[in-house]
């Protein structure tokens, strides 16, 4: 989803100096521009807001199918039992290179029953992407 900007941008000559102010900036980060002024030649100040995401959409995989993938990651890095692995966790953090993400993903595809393609493969960096990967191609197995 793309985000939207809106500006306001206004100058209004004051004695000599010109003077300059933005305000209502939203930037794609979250955060709006409160207020960007310019004054002269020797003052600049601004003022960061955070705004609240006003829709997110989640697509969250089951929580047996997460608990299984958490299975596979850790059988397959030999992750340590009081190491926890949750759906944030990405295959970087705990430890893995390319092969021990193609091994993973083969791994899954042996415990679920299905065929991972390669680009698919290619975007999983989390234990939740590789969740939510797994649910959407049971389903569309099933149907």
């Amino acid at each position: 989803m793309a985000s939207m900007a809106v500006s306001l941008i206004t100058m209004q000559p004051r004695n000599t100096l010109a003077s300059s102010r933005v305000s209502g900036l939203k930037l794609g980060s979250g955060l709006k521009l409160g207020s960007f002024m310019k004054q002269g030649r020797s003052s600049l100040s601004f003022t960061m807001r955070p705004m609240p995401a006003r829709l997110q959409i989640s697509c969250a995989a089951k929580k047996e199918t997460l608990d299984k993938v958490c299975e596979v990651v850790r059988k397959q890095l030999a992750v340590e039992d009081d190491k926890p692995i949750t759906g944030e966790s990405t295959f970087l953090d705990l430890g893995a290179d390319s092969l021990d993400t193609v091994e993973i993903v083969m791994g899954l595809e042996e415990e679920f029953g299905i065929t991972v393609e390669e680009d698919n493969a290619q975007s999983i960096t989390t234990v939740q992407d590789a969740a939510d990967l797994i649910e959407d191609l049971c389903s569309k197995k099933s149907a």
